[in-house]
């Protein structure tokens, strides 16, 4: 179904009534996925790599940076963010850093509202952050950059270093571990993949998932917005 500027486009799902169509771009297992389900939308995700764990309603084996973006009322996109991480300097560079500034154009020269992840550190002027603490998540720091073509209030971060955050990050062991940091020597925990699943609100995610996963809260806050904005648009 075409975009028709000014007007949202719904879809029947089930007997569930009518619900915007969100395209959910560079989708992993589909952590922001669930949170735009959980706000109220239909969610198609896409990526190149197979999801057979994806949290949306629809997946697409296909390329993202080509994959059509007519039909949909908005669009979400996570573009790979390792050459954009600090630890980039550790791990070495993917080759695939261009893919934020090349998503970005593709976004802004079309008429959906839009919303673009990344990882700190990313070249993405204008964007905000969200914190897990902000939510609720007491041990939970997974700061990730959001950049939006629609207002929004964000929540201010609520990091303090009287609670030392829990790592979800890495090889994840099957149970928490301590270890100490090399440069402070100070221990800190990183989360075994229950605790990882527990924290993230993402249960169906195996370990690498989680260590790559957006965490839905967030993109339940965004999509109640998101939704707003879909409302003024038809008005």
């Amino acid at each position: 179904m075409p975009w028709v500027s000014g007007v949202l486009v719904l879809v029947q799902v089930g007997g569930r009534g009518m619900k915007p169509r969100l395209l959910d771009l560079f989708c992993g297992a589909g952590g922001a996925a669930r949170g735009y389900q959980l706000a109220g939308f239909h969610v198609t995700g896409v990526d190149i790599n197979p999801q057979p764990r994806y949290a949306g309603d629809e997946f697409v084996q296909a390329d993202a940076m080509t994959f059509p973006l007519d039909g949909y009322d908005a669009i979400h996109a996570s573009p790979p963010c390792q050459d954009h991480t600090p630890l980039s300097g550790i791990a070495g560079k993917h080759g695939n850093g261009w893919m934020l500034a090349a998503t970005l154009g593709r976004l802004r020269d079309q008429p959906a509202p839009w919303v673009v992840e990344n990882v700190p550190g990313a070249h993405m002027p204008g964007a905000y952050t969200l914190c897990g603490r902000s939510f609720g998540i007491a041990k939970l720091r997974r700061h990730r950059q959001f950049l939006t073509s629609f207002p929004m209030i964000v929540p201010p971060c609520a990091c303090s270093r009287r609670v030392q955050p829990i790592g979800v990050y890495g090889d994840l062991s099957r149970n928490d571990r301590v270890f100490k940091n090399s440069k402070d020597g100070i221990p800190r925990l990183r989360a075994g993949i229950q605790t990882a699943r527990d924290l993230l609100d993402c249960p169906w995610m195996d370990a690498r998932e989680l260590t790559q996963a957006i965490p839905p809260a967030y993109t339940a806050l965004i999509g109640e917005y998101l939704l707003e904005h879909l409302a003024v648009r038809r008005t």
